[in-house]
């Protein structure tokens, strides 16, 4: 019996997602995924804390992720101090969110809820659930 990449992700992944949703995304159609500047939690890379991440990419992918690693688990062309990508316009595909929902497999009805799951999560991890960050995303998700 073989397993595929799609059935790490399903065994991995979307059991840990669907547990973490809150119960006001999935029924709250008003907010609207949108990515904030200056944020940067998504250039936390530290393979520990991403084993999600890792399980959806090919070899190549892999390979470039884990040499795009700093020694502090920060991706090596973010810059800390002024939150910014110095390769954001030829970043590659997994830094891309609408590249990543398709590596995660996720249907078209569940890639805003997915997003908005997804950076909470990470910007909670990095900054704190009361944090700056968390306040300008939770804004920007809500206003249309």
């Amino acid at each position: 019996m073989s397993i595929s990449l799609g059935d790490i992700t399903n065994i991995l992944f979307k059991p840990f997602y669907f547990l973490l949703k809150p119960r006001s995304l999935m029924k709250n159609s008003k907010l609207k995924w949108k990515c904030i500047s200056n944020c940067g939690a998504c250039c936390r890379l530290a393979p520990e804390e991403r084993s999600e991440a890792l399980s959806v990419l090919d070899d190549d992918q892999l390979k470039q992720y884990l040499e795009m690693v700093g020694h502090d688990g920060w991706c090596r062309h973010y810059d800390k101090q002024s939150r910014t990508c110095s390769i954001y316009e030829n970043r590659p595909d997994f830094c891309k969110v609408d590249s990543t929902v398709r590596l995660y497999k996720i249907d078209n009805n569940e890639i805003n809820n997915f997003c908005i799951s997804c950076c909470k999560l990470q910007i909670r991890s990095i900054y704190g659930g009361r944090s700056l960050v968390m306040k300008k995303f939770l804004k920007k998700i809500q206003a249309n």
